[in-house]
């Protein structure tokens, strides 16, 4: 009796011990089992994430203290739609130059994006950062890491989500996976100009 006893004692520190590892754990990566299941492109310097539904549900609660920036580009967030609380800073300006071994139009840096998003917020608040796909997001969380900003979580799935790989699927490569605007919450067309920050081009900056 005294040996069941023990034992029973013994599996109920180890369930208790489990539970506070989870609990440690668990916002560093809500949305995943293991940051090993993102792709490296996803991967952050602060080792925070969440998946839309996740950052929507979060976002729900506590709407006063946590932050929805989409850094996609400004025709991302016009044309492709985007959540309706969040503000548009993009972290990089569509040009009109094609990359051929890319096979497709090339990006230019936006060299305002840290001082736009100081604009609105602080360095210690709870900011959740969407791209298309989860791959800008990171870049975006990165370089506000380096700018001192602590508490920034990567939406993994983006707005539109991961593409479709099954070779059979009529649907192959059209994102319908996952993603802010696949997880039946809401999303909108209609932009709030108050929370839109744009990428200035060289004239507007040499006549500042």
């Amino acid at each position: 009796m005294k040996h069941h006893h023990t034992q029973s004692g013994y599996y109920s520190l180890l369930v208790t011990l489990m539970a506070l590892v989870f609990v440690c754990l668990a916002p560093c990566a809500w949305g995943q089992n293991a940051t090993s299941e993102l792709p490296k492109a996803k991967h952050t310097s602060l080792g925070l994430y969440v998946t839309a539904k996740e950052a929507y549900q979060k976002w729900l609660a506590d709407p006063e203290n946590i932050t929805i920036l989409d850094v996609r580009t400004t025709e991302e967030y016009l044309f492709v739609g985007h959540a309706p609380m969040a503000w548009n800073v993009p972290l990089m300006a569509q040009t009109h130059q094609w990359d051929a071994d890319r096979q497709y139009f090339a990006m230019k840096p936006n060299p305002g994006f840290i001082d736009q998003v100081k604009e609105f917020a602080e360095p210690a608040e709870t900011i959740f950062v969407m791209c298309r796909s989860g791959g800008r997001s990171a870049m975006a969380v990165n370089q506000l890491a380096d700018a001192g900003f602590t508490q920034v979580y990567n939406i993994t799935d983006g707005l539109e989500g991961d593409a479709v790989n099954d070779p059979e699927s009529l649907y192959k490569g059209q994102r319908l996976k996952n993603g802010w605007k696949n997880s039946g919450i809401p999303w909108t067309y209609k932009p709030d100009p108050e929370h839109m920050r744009f990428v200035r081009n060289e004239t507007e900056e040499n006549s500042k």
